[in-house]
């Protein structure tokens, strides 16, 4: 019986690890300010890892390209009460992982802190 546990939490933590590679859309608040007022904006970003595995050789000619986690962006307006002035924000319509594009995404880690509302 106790092998029979041992070998369902294996698989559970398995299926955790898995999950945590997932590229999916999250819901987050971004502290904003316009006119020297300050306010939040909520908006959709692409979150999680994408599996990458590195071959057993090196080759300089067919190198693998790492996966990153993005999506299909758009951008919405928003005005903060009492200003007229609007912002623009991006607002992810869908993630998935894909191969990263150098000239239009900053393809390496980000190391700041996120503020948050």
């Amino acid at each position: 019986m106790q092998l029979v546990v041992m070998a369902a939490a294996l698989v559970l933590a398995e299926v955790g690890q898995v999950s945590s590679f997932s590229c999916h859309p999250k819901n987050v608040s971004i502290p904003v300010e316009s006119c020297g007022i300050s306010g939040c904006v909520h908006t959709t970003i692409c979150e999680g890892r994408c599996y990458h595995e590195d071959p057993n050789y090196i080759s300089y000619e067919d190198h693998p390209k790492e996966k990153i986690c993005s999506g299909d962006w758009s951008y919405e307006v928003k005005f903060i009460e009492g200003c007229p002035v609007g912002f623009k924000y991006p607002v992810a319509k869908s993630c998935e992982c894909t191969t990263c594009n150098t000239r239009t995404t900053y393809c390496g880690r980000l190391s700041a802190d996120m503020p948050s509302c």
